[in-house]
């Protein structure tokens, strides 16, 4: 099981110009924010997957869902 502050810096390192806040503490259901200068130009679709990247496979084995929204900052 993984915890919100693992996923906010699995998302930090790979992102590390992403402002990133991550809430959650069933240890299974997470809603994560994410700003990022990365983001400028990108769509919704390559934003969430740019975040999914950084989580590896952990996404796959250890975290049963994830809420993402995500933004390039204004």
């Amino acid at each position: 099981m993984m915890d919100a502050s693992e996923i906010k810096k699995l998302i930090e390192a790979g992102l590390p110009d992403a402002k990133v806040e991550v809430l959650g503490d069933d240890g299974q259901h997470f809603e994560a924010f994410v700003e990022s200068p990365s983001f400028k130009g990108k769509g919704l679709v390559a934003q969430h997957k740019m975040v999914y990247a950084t989580l590896g496979t952990s996404f796959e084995s250890a975290l049963h869902a994830l809420a993402l929204k995500t933004s390039a900052p204004s």
